[in-house]
């Protein structure tokens, strides 16, 4: 097996690509009272609206217009968040398809007042298509990675694509075999 990253999806040669480096942003927020569940800790809700809104920015930033979110691939909760805590949403495209992107995203948090280093406290792929004004699909640039760590996330981003679809597939196809046998939902 080669350490090289297979090369991005050019099935549109009038798109140039663009580098992850392009639209990689960081999102910072500060942790207060209004963003507490019942334990006292920051609701997970209030972090995955971060996440969101991060990958959406990254999304609309390498697709060059508007992206919506199709689908959280995975999203992940390492440790809790605390009121005071300063939170850095941090986000990038890991791979691009024809219409769609996964965005990889890192969530780190800081006590706002200490000068300790950010602990990585969760994160999540999401999927993002790009939509034309009228909420249609269009094509996105291909991403380039730049970094190992790059072509790695980008690998990685095609086996979660792989898994996507064949889940999919599978579910579509106990559907079929139930409504032949009938069986209703």
């Amino acid at each position: 097996m080669t350490d090289q990253a297979p090369a991005p999806q050019t099935d549109s040669p009038d798109i140039p690509g663009k580098p992850t480096s392009a639209s990689r942003t960081t999102l910072s927020h500060i942790m207060t009272h209004n963003d507490t569940n019942l334990l006292g800790t920051v609701h997970g809700g209030v972090i995955m609206k971060l996440v969101d809104d991060a990958a959406g920015a990254v999304a609309g930033r390498h697709s060059g217009g508007p992206a919506v979110t199709a689908s959280m691939d995975e999203m992940v909760f390492l440790e809790p968040v605390r009121v005071g805590d300063l939170v850095h949403v941090k986000a990038q495209v890991n791979w691009t398809g024809r219409t769609s992107m996964e965005v990889g995203v890192r969530v780190l948090a800081e006590r706002w007042n200490e000068s300790a280093p950010a602990t990585q406290v969760g994160s999540a792929y999401l999927v993002f298509a790009a939509v034309d004004a009228d909420g249609r699909p269009r094509r996105v640039p291909p991403v380039l990675p730049e970094s190992e760590r790059d072509k790695r996330r980008y690998q990685e981003a095609q086996i979660r694509r792989t898994h996507r679809l064949a889940r999919r597939r599978a579910i579509m196809e106990l559907r079929e075999k139930r409504a032949a046998e009938g069986y209703g939902d």
